[in-house]
């Protein structure tokens, strides 16, 4: 069963302010960096790690076909601001000293130039994201947290290796469409967001709600919300506002306590 995006509803959440000026080019490039490093720092405290797999890209604010990347075989525990790179459209390295990954470039460019709302994309090995692909299945709306992907999220069906052709990576573009997050058959998980705090936090959630219906349906058969619970807890525990201010509380730890990321 494939789930579509959700409609725009109102956002009951959104209460922060905007700045009272917009950022330069180069104070909203840094800003996306650093919160991209801490990202990683943040994924490597919850297991996303798996060898040299795994990225999370953020897109350039000025040269808007361009997106900024892990390098290649860097511990996702080590990686600082001045690792990151700065790929073009066609994946050259046009900022940076160390090797970039194929499968990086192949995935998140497409999604970047297919969705030019799309900031930021994140895609992990992880371990829960990975047991839930084997399933060949979205996510039931059965806990108030699972709902943020409520209808917005799909399944990508196929499967052909490591994805290392551009082609396939627009397969998995065109599949996800406008919908937050996707399922990769037997890979692992993909979300999407208008900022890294966003891409990243809801791929810390997506995890956790695989994990979730993986113990509720070894326990049992879990209740399934109704269409109306779905989509109150969608526009609660789906919005930007949330995805934020959650990232950022887990953000300001690494800055305080790992400061050497932003390097």
């Amino acid at each position: 069963m494939t789930q579509t995006h959700a409609e725009q509803e109102p956002n009951t959440l959104d209460l922060e302010e905007l700045p009272a000026t917009e950022p330069t080019y180069e104070e909203e490039r840094q800003h996306r960096k650093r919160q991209l490093a801490a990202a990683f720092r943040i994924f490597a405290r919850h297991g996303f790690d798996e060898g040299i797999a795994g990225h999370i890209t953020a897109r350039d604010p000025e040269l808007t076909d361009h997106f900024w990347v892990n390098p290649y075989a860097r511990h996702f525990s080590r990686i600082r601001v001045s690792d990151l790179l700065l790929l073009d459209g066609d994946g050259k390295v046009v900022h940076g000293e160390l090797r970039t990954n194929k499968a990086a470039f192949s995935i998140h460019s497409t999604i970047h130039e297919a969705r030019p709302e799309v900031v930021a994309v994140a895609h992990a090995h992880s371990l829960h994201g990975r047991a839930w692909a084997a399933l060949d299945r979205t996510l039931d709306p059965i806990l108030q947290e699972s709902c943020a992907f409520y209808q917005d999220h799909v399944l990508f069906d196929e499967y052909k290796g490591l994805v290392l052709e551009r082609d396939e990576g627009q397969r998995i573009a065109a599949r996800l469409g406008h919908a937050k997050a996707a399922i990769l058959r037997h890979h692992g998980l993909i979300t999407t967001g208008k900022s890294v705090e966003e891409a990243a936090w809801w791929f810390i959630t997506m995890d956790r709600a695989c994990q979730m219906q993986l113990m509720a349906e070894a326990a049992g058969t879990p209740r399934v919300m109704t269409h109306e619970e779905a989509s109150l807890a969608h526009r609660q525990f789906g919005n930007a506002n949330m995805a934020r201010h959650s990232f950022r509380l887990l953000a300001e730890l690494i800055f305080e306590q790992e400061p050497d990321v932003l390097d």
